[in-house]
């Protein structure tokens, strides 16, 4: 498969991962946690197909297109590993839906990122919530879920909180 037959694949099956947890979640209370904001395309799909849910972004730098790019409050600069460690006064709930996209696609390098992201992610998810993540993580309060159907050739892996 070409990088570009690989890269839309996965563009493909990141669009209806989210739309399949924008239903799952429906029932489950708290805002969404979009860590990595990148060029916002996620972020922009996100609040169209979760209108009235907070959405809080998580990135190191935001060069991202203005009009995907979320508001001050819901915009949290700097690096994830502290930013994510002590926004709960800011954030005030457990998430319903954690979404990262942080892989490198550099195997040594993701394991080491998901060595202090597991952690971080357990404490801000809440009990039934949902967890798309491009890194394999240990996320023991978790149970690992299959991958829809017609998906399982992407990167993705989808755990829920117990």
């Amino acid at each position: 498969m070409s990088r570009l037959d690989a890269f839309l694949a996965r563009l493909n099956a990141q669009k209806l991962l989210l739309e399949e947890i924008a239903t799952a979640i429906a029932d489950v209370p708290g805002p969404v946690l979009e860590l990595g904001l990148g060029n916002g395309r996620t972020f922009d799909h996100l609040r169209e197909i979760l209108p009235g849910r907070e959405i809080f972004v998580f990135d190191r730098a935001v060069s991202a297109h203005p009009a995907s790019i979320p508001d001050g409050e819901h915009m949290i600069v700097g690096e994830i590993r502290e930013t994510l460690a002590f926004c709960g006064p800011r954030v005030k709930a457990p998430a319903a839906f954690v979404h990262c996209d942080l892989g490198t696609g550099d195997p040594t390098a993701d394991l080491a990122k998901a060595q202090w992201l597991a952690p971080l992610i357990t404490e801000r998810t809440a009990s039934g919530g949902f967890v798309a993540s491009g890194v394999a993580m240990d996320l023991p309060d978790f149970e690992e879920l299959p991958i829809p159907p017609g998906l399982e050739k992407s990167r993705y892996r989808l755990y829920r909180k117990r």
